[in-house]
């Protein structure tokens, strides 16, 4: 029924791990902006600078999606 090969397993492995790790990345910088009581235009600062290289890359992800090299 279900039917899974190496690739199959290996990019199903990386979706979960990158995607918890970018999960994981946004606890951390909400965690220092807490701990530095960064107030509300601070965390949105730590946000913006830290979190622009994930969302770069979700973007990248989402790209190659729509335009057809999922499988690249």
């Amino acid at each position: 029924m279900f039917e899974f090969n190496e690739e199959n397993i290996a990019q199903l492995g990386l979706t979960v791990g990158v995607t918890a790790f970018m999960l994981y990345m946004v606890f951390i910088i909400f965690q220092l902006a807490r701990e530095s009581k960064a107030g509300k235009l601070g965390t949105f600062i730590l946000f913006l600078a830290l979190g622009f290289g994930l969302l770069g890359f979700a973007a990248k992800g989402v790209l190659k999606y729509f335009l057809g090299g999922v499988g690249d």
